[in-house]
């Protein structure tokens, strides 16, 4: 970010009060793209007030990783303030924050430094201030413990004290701004408490579902069973009759392209939850199922499978793979797949609605509150700024809680009842009419000279694509897709090739934790774990000999133009080879990878960088009473640079095991007759205790002066981990997801 610039403005919405006292905010501006001109992005804000207390925006979600435990610290330490008496405002839908959307695991890696210049910025301000108060120096001067003393005669003056005199300072220049020393940064990059623990225990804590307003009804909304279809005959007499109900209303709709609109169908608004949910139940409802009525997920799979098979568009080319191939002295093959899954928050999507007016007023658990704001008003017919959008504590999102269509719901049924109205979704709601992680099928295949190294390597991919969701023309992954553990995958092969194969989507595609660099991680480190096996070298070995010598891979090395790098720049965050080596390095020397196997321990490795982070997994895994196979351990290392809170650092990539354990064990999505079959935990089930590691090990290092993301990058190992250890415990290779079901032993076949 370059550069930055300091501004002074008032926010009396985002802290709901007075700004009395010094309220400073920052504003960055991006490096002008080709495409745009660059535009100032106000972000965090900070403001004292003359009773001393400190009030930090956090304009990011809160969804259980502790972001609230951690933004605010970083501006809290740069300023001085006892954290004692620090008050975290959630900030609502406003462009002053910048971008708030709590997606891509960006909100530490992009906002740590504009956050520092903020608490920076106030200090020096009131540095001056005390300063002109004393009439000496402001080099002296020294702001801690909040408040500012002078080390040569003992003084100290409150921040409270100086917060209106510095308000009325002018604002310093970026350049006149002096940050912290790491020494004397105490706190950050420690493990910080968890500031709304004690909400989350004693039930004060408020999620979507525990916001009440006078005069609130509620709804639950039968929503067509395939994408695109619409009501062909309604029978609500029963519904109506049902005490509690309102109304039966009939939804817009979907057009598609489906973006982030409501699937349409029928909404029953009553009196509270019970009488909606009986209601929706008495419903009698046709359909019309739509173009997408033939998906079956049996059928589509073969035809991923015939895609890769062919020739696709090639998308990263060094050398020549086909001539490679064709010549080596023998070509290992291997198919792999993955199904849809379902982000399956713990709370389930739910939204709260209020229209005065021409204006409207929300309420919910989102990841992204612009753009919830952005497109409610698009479909009221309003501006963006006509609309608030309050964000709750979140459940849980995992990328499903930052498209908005439930809260365009809330939206359009408060228009039409004329009162609040908070739409509910259910479990079985989330599970069948959510934005699933995309199906995929991976070709590849690698040959071998006659020394048994690799000297060709071919990867086909057809999964499809996010962007059908919002153009509904692409057939095959985009260029930014494979931007995630493909592009930045360090192959030292002399001949690579990597090609997207067409693939239509039938239900909306969407983000979830990770996104394609599950998929991309499972086949790549499955397949480079079945050349050890081929060749019988020792997975780890092979590992390390096909990433290739610490380096910074550049891009006329992997054969690629242009790497999308998760929004960050090449200069600043390199594909740093030597991070990747590191982390399996450490990691397997932590596990005992080479004592284990001689004992005959079946263990597993995987590696993979995503989110500008390095991450690598060993599981290990053993036979139950019953024959069938659990994880036992888990050990994990990763380098995400500079951290802030470690101990929400731990906790993140702990939730990545076991939320990768899931995907590996049980995620599967399946569509027949375009429906979705899945339908609550009893079918598509998480991970229970009795099925978690007895033990998961976590180390973190920091390579890199800049801090990568965390939330995301510790899921994507975690499955082929699990899947290479259990080839090690049965001597059977599984290349599909889930593995449940596929652990019995060879022997006993």
């Amino acid at each position: 970010m370059s550069p930055i610039e300091i501004t002074r403005r008032t926010f009396v919405a985002a802290l709901g009060g007075t700004v009395a006292g010094l309220a400073l905010g920052v504003r960055f501006v991006p490096e002008a793209r080709a495409d745009e001109d660059p535009q100032p992005v106000p972000s965090l804000f900070v403001h004292i007030a003359p009773d001393g207390i400190v009030s930090i925006v956090c304009s990011r979600s809160e969804m259980g990783q502790g972001i609230r435990s951690s933004l605010p610290v970083v501006v809290a330490e740069e300023l001085g303030a006892d954290w004692a008496r620090v008050r975290v405002v959630q900030g609502d839908a406003d462009v002053r924050y910048g971008d708030q959307n709590t997606d891509g695991s960006r909100s530490v890696r992009e906002l740590w430094p504009v956050m520092r210049v903020a608490g920076a910025g106030a200090r020096s301000m009131l540095v001056a201030a005390a300063a002109a108060r004393w009439g000496i120096p402001a080099s002296g001067l020294v702001a801690r413990d909040h408040g500012v003393h002078d080390p040569a005669t003992g003084r100290v003056l409150p921040f409270g004290e100086l917060a209106v005199a510095a308000a009325a300072l002018p604002v310093p220049s970026a350049e006149s701004i002096t940050l912290r020393s790491d020494a004397e940064r105490t706190r950050v990059g420690t493990a910080l408490p968890l500031i709304d623990g004690p909400a989350y225990v004693t039930g004060q804590a408020v999620f979507g579902a525990d916001v009440r307003l006078p005069g609130m009804l509620t709804a639950v909304i039968a929503r067509p069973p395939v994408v695109g279809g619409t009501v062909a005959r309604l029978d609500e007499t029963a519904a109506a009759k049902i005490p509690g109900v309102r109304r039966i209303v009939r939804m817009p709709a979907l057009t598609l392209p489906a973006g982030f609109q409501p699937l349409g169908g029928v909404a029953v608004v009553a009196d509270h939850t019970w009488a909606a949910l009986r209601g929706r139940a008495a419903l009698v409802i046709e359909w019309n199922h739509g173009p997408h009525a033939a998906y079956d997920s049996a059928t589509y799979r073969e035809a991923l499978t015939a895609s890769v098979r062919a020739p696709g568009t090639v998308s990263r080319n060094a050398g020549d793979a086909e001539s490679g191939l064709a010549t080596a002295a023998r070509v290992i093959s291997a198919e792999y797949h993955v199904p849809h899954l379902s982000q399956s928050p713990m709370e389930p999507p739910v939204a709260v609605a209020r229209i005065d007016g021409r204006r409207c007023e929300v309420w919910a658990p989102t990841q992204d509150p612009q753009g919830a704001q952005a497109e409610v008003a698009r479909t009221l017919g309003l501006e963006p700024s006509q609309v608030t959008v309050h964000v709750t504590f979140l459940g849980g999102g995992f990328g499903r809680k930052s498209k908005p269509d439930f809260i365009v719901e809330a939206a359009l049924l408060a228009r039409e009842m004329g009162m609040p109205v908070r739409v509910q979704w259910t479990r079985d709601d989330d599970t069948r009419h959510g934005y699933y992680h995309a199906v995929s099928t991976q070709r590849l295949d690698a040959g071998l000279d006659a020394a048994g190294k690799v000297v060709a390597w071919r990867h086909r991919i057809a999964s499809p694509s996010i962007g059908w969701t919002f153009d509904g023309k692409a057939d095959r992954l985009d260029a930014g897709s494979l931007g995630q553990g493909v592009f930045d995958l360090p192959l030292a092969i002399p001949n690579v090739r990597v090609e997207r194969c067409a693939a239509q989507a039938h239900v909306r595609i969407g983000w979830l934790r990770s996104v394609y660099n599950i998929n991309h991680a499972f086949a790549v480190q499955s397949f480079v774990a079945e050349i050890a096996a081929a060749t019988g070298r020792d997975p780890k070995e092979m590992l390390l000999e096909i990433l290739g010598p610490a380096r910074i891979l550049t891009l006329a090395e992997a054969g690629i133009a242009k790497n999308s790098n998760y929004g960050a720049t090449l200069d600043d965050h390199p594909v740093d080879v030597g991070r990747l080596r590191r982390v399996i390095e450490d990691v397997t020397a932590r596990a005992g990878w080479d004592a284990a196997r001689k004992a005959g321990r079946a263990v597993g490795l995987a590696a993979h960088r995503s989110f500008l982070t390095y991450v690598a997994v060993v599981a290990a895994v053993s036979l139950d009473e019953l024959g069938g196979a659990r994880v036992d351990e888990v050990w994990l290392t990763a380098d995400p640079g500079p951290t802030v809170n470690l101990d929400r650092v731990r906790s993140q990539f702990e939730g990545a095991v076991i939320f990768g354990l899931s995907a590996a064990l049980h995620g599967s999505i399946t569509a027949k007759g375009g429906m979705i079959e899945q339908a609550n935990f009893r079918d598509y089930p998480i991970v229970r205790i009795a099925e978690a590691p007895r033990r998961i090990h976590v180390e973190i290092l920091n390579g890199h002066r800049l801090p990568g993301g965390v939330g995301e990058p510790g899921v994507p190992p975690v499955a082929p981990a699990i899947a290479n250890a259990l080839f090690a415990l049965t001597g059977r290779r599984t290349r599909d997801l889930p593995l449940l079901g596929t652990v019995t032993p060879a022997t006993s076949a």
